[in-house]
């Protein structure tokens, strides 16, 4: 019988092996048409513009230039594909909630995220990250509002929780639990995350893994 030690173990392994096998940009998309076939589960990641997300995915994968960062917030204006072989895809979704860019142009690609998310039978979850100095913001809790509505199954990640005291983050912690427990399309387990020290990630990778 396996313990509960030998099981968490199997499970990190599992996300470390994904991780570590070969992974690449496959496209950026700006409409629906242009989506690559829908034969691998997906993974999407979501955020307000600035959370870190294009540094969690290059701590995630150990590729420092896989994902653009930018210190201009709403910099990713497209939906961008990574492909791990042929076990997932990562999708990188455009920021919310602030972007120096036209309203034309931001409607376009909100559009798009919103059809995507709606309308990919291949997404098996959403990783939203809220950012651990700030914890949700209303903007967070109209996308969960979105999701839960859609039933796009999404896990709250928190990102830069090297950024403040660790009783600080437990407790941002604990709130944002509280305030996606009684959500139907979320996942129940909260992580806490940094790109810089690392923390968080494998078990962030043991989750993906779980879904390829």
């Amino acid at each position: 019988m396996v313990s509960p030690e030998e099981e968490h173990e199997q499970w990190i392994e599992a996300g470390r092996l994904l991780f570590a096998g070969p992974i690449a940009f496959e496209r950026g998309v700006v409409g629906m048409e242009h989506l690559p076939d829908a034969e691998l589960p997906e993974v999407a990641f979501a955020g307000r513009s600035n959370v870190g997300k294009s540094s969690l995915i290059n701590a995630l994968t150990g590729r420092l230039k896989l994902a653009r960062a930018s210190t201009e917030p709403g910099r990713t204006r497209e939906l961008n594909f990574f492909r791990m072989g042929d076990r997932l895809r990562l999708v990188d979704l455009p920021g919310y909630g602030y972007a120096k860019a036209p309203k034309s142009e931001i409607g376009r690609w909100t559009a798009l995220t919103r059809d995507y998310l709606r309308g990919r039978p291949s997404l098996k979850r959403v990783i939203l990250l809220i950012d651990g100095r700030h914890g949700l913001k209303p903007d967070d809790k109209d996308v969960m509002d979105a999701l839960d509505k859609a039933a796009v199954a999404y896990q709250l990640v928190l990102t830069k929780g090297d950024k403040v005291k660790p009783t600080e983050i437990a407790e941002t912690q604990a709130r944002t639990a509280a305030a996606s427990a009684k959500r139907p399309a979320a996942h129940p387990a909260i992580i806490i995350t940094s790109a810089e020290t690392g923390l968080g990630i494998a078990e962030l990778r043991a989750e993906i893994a779980a879904l390829a």
